[in-house]
């Protein structure tokens, strides 16, 4: 418990230590509520508007790159919340910035008579002296370094800075926690939250006699918050939409993808504990452990996210954690399609499969998106259908309302009570299903996704890492193999022949982007030898002068052998006319 004068000092924050009958502060409620009706912030567009025009003429507005633009107009942002002393989130101060921004250029530009046109960033001198002597703040840079102490234009600086802000956490950390109740705090919304935390911040700041600046406090509010309730230095690259991948190499080493392309960051952990915390919170959420008695493991962040995480002694060099963000976008067929990840045509043939109730199997490397591209194929299952997924770490995003599902379990303590996907496939058959879904077939439970195909469910779909749809099938024998079940070569190749439909391969090409690069129809058996067609395939043509591959996804012009089935849906006039055949 803290201190008499500890209590005295949290006031009315409800996150601070509840009172000696257990119950929080009275007023909490109301203090939420006046902290989400300041988060638009929108009564501040016209003063902040003001403000930015008399700091330049219009007529040098266009001069400016918009970067330079926005951390103008977030510097006076700062000024009018000093002044106003008003209470905005992260959130609702870039919505604010990015308003007035908008409304400036849009006003310089009919000022001007100019189209879109955008000069050469400005010097440091020159931002200075158009922000009254104060080097500006760009909110975009402040949310993505919020780790790292902050960003600024020189990088010994932005160091020093950082370094200072860590050192200012780990001082008053201790003493913060001191004074609040973990458990009130994670019952508060965020907005509510950040501002009774960043109360609590500024009294310890001022008893310890550190200074620091509006901004430096933001920041070392979001690192305590981060640290408290969420993912720590993980939390700004959850946060950053333009991240798909995040690979933590130990604790000084950590890795993003950008638009297919690995960047290293900033971002660091204190030590290998510091991981290992983190890693530990992650899995702990939904019940599972990570120690060294068992270092691996799969799971799922609350948003769906699908994380991997493997800790030492397998791990060298200290625990790595591989995070796969959950797109809050929705991908469908005709996005990929606009996209360039297919053609018009492409996409066609592809919702026709799905609707026609083929059974797919979605082939490609590690990361290549073939989840991506099975979340987009299920969008074309009827509403009126009954689903099963089953996956070892649940991340598909089925939209219809009747879905069900299912997620393996590992062994307990005692090495009991594992759950794998072969047991949860072969409960799915009594569950009357008219569809399953496998997230991933890695290994003896792509017999029983044989046998259930073969038996009436007909328009399963599942993933499985190969290079190629030959590859695919080779793959999947070998995988029944496992199996343990003695079957002869031919009974197991056709089996396959009469279970799976259409082989869909994905590749992430080396621009980057994501490509479904082939389509290939099972035909049937000729002897020994499954015997296929190939339905599209991505044709490389060369490579743009911005490093894009240029290419066209061509059709092979054959009738596809499912035409008939595509007939008895109604749809065969619009297969024919995507494979070109009319």
């Amino acid at each position: 418990m803290a201190s008499e004068e500890t209590g005295q000092t949290a006031g009315g924050n409800a996150a601070a230590r509840p009172n000696g009958d257990g119950r929080a502060p009275a007023g909490a409620d109301e203090q939420r509520g006046d902290a989400e009706a300041r988060t638009e912030g929108r009564h501040l567009d016209p003063r902040v508007a003001a403000m930015v025009r008399e700091r330049m003429p219009l007529d040098e507005v266009l001069q400016q790159s918009r970067r330079y633009l926005a951390q103008t107009v977030s510097a006076c942002l700062e000024e009018v919340i000093a002044e106003t002393g008003e209470s905005l989130s992260m959130m609702a101060q870039r919505d604010l910035v990015t308003r007035v921004l908008n409304a400036w250029l849009a006003e310089a530009r009919e000022n001007a008579g100019a189209g879109d046109a955008e000069g050469a960033a400005a010097g440091p001198a020159q931002a200075r002296a158009s922000t009254g002597g104060k080097t500006p703040i760009d909110p975009a840079a402040v949310a993505r370094d919020a780790e790292s102490g902050g960003a600024a234009t020189d990088p010994e600086s932005s160091r020093a800075r950082r370094q200072r802000l860590l050192e200012t956490k780990a001082t008053i950390q201790p003493i913060v926690m001191e004074r609040i109740d973990i458990a009130v705090a994670a019952s508060l919304e965020p907005d509510e939250l950040e501002r009774q935390i960043a109360e609590i911040v500024s009294e310890v700041l001022v008893e310890q006699k550190l200074q620091l600046n509006r901004a430096e406090q933001k920041q070392l509010v979001r690192l305590l918050i981060n640290d408290m309730v969420g993912l720590g230095p993980l939390e700004p690259l959850l946060a950053d939409e333009t991240v798909t991948d995040i690979m933590v190499n130990g604790p000084k080493q950590v890795y993003v993808e950008r638009r297919g392309k690995l960047e290293l960051t900033d971002v660091e952990f204190r030590d290998n504990a510091h991981v290992m915390n983190i890693a530990t919170r992650i899995v702990t959420r939904i019940g599972r452990r990570i120690d060294e008695s068992s270092p691996l493991v799969d799971a799922r962040l609350e948003d769906g996210s699908r994380v991997n995480i493997i800790a030492p002694p397998l791990a060298i060099d200290g625990t790595s954690i591989s995070i796969r963000k959950f797109s809050k976008k929705s991908i469908t067929l005709d996005t990929m399609a606009r996209n360039n990840n297919v053609s018009d045509a492409l996409a066609t043939v592809l919702k026709i499969a799905a609707r026609c109730r083929l059974n797919v199997l979605i082939s490609g490397g590690t990361g290549s998106g073939k989840t991506t591209l099975l979340n987009a194929m299920s969008r074309m299952i009827d509403h009126g259908e009954r689903i099963v997924t089953i996956e070892d770490a649940a991340e598909l995003q089925l939209q219809q309302p009747h879905v069900v599902r299912l997620e393996t379990r590992p062994p307990s303590l005692e090495g009991l009570g594992e759950i794998t996907m072969r047991d949860l496939l072969k409960n799915s058959l009594r569950m009357r299903p008219d569809r399953i879904i496998l997230g991933e077939v890695r290994g003896a439970e792509a017999l029983d996704m044989l046998q259930a195909m073969n038996t009436g469910h007909d328009g399963s779909m599942c993933t499985l890492h190969a290079n190629s749809p030959r590859e695919a099938l080779t793959r999947l024998e070998n995988m029944v193999a496992m199996s343990g079940v003695k079957l002869p070569p031919q009974a197991v190749r056709t089996q396959i022949a009469d279970a799976i439909n259409v082989i869909v391969q994905i590749s992430r090409m080396r621009d980057g982007m994501r490509r479904v690069v082939k389509v290939t129809e099972v035909v049937g058996m000729e002897g020994d030898v499954i015997t296929t067609q190939d339905l599209f395939e991505y044709s490389f043509d060369g490579e743009s002068s911005d490093g894009r591959l240029s290419g066209s996804f061509r059709s092979s012009g054959l009738r596809p052998h499912f035409s008939a089935r595509a007939d008895y849906y109604g749809v065969a006039n619009s297969l024919l006319e995507a494979m070109g055949c009319r």
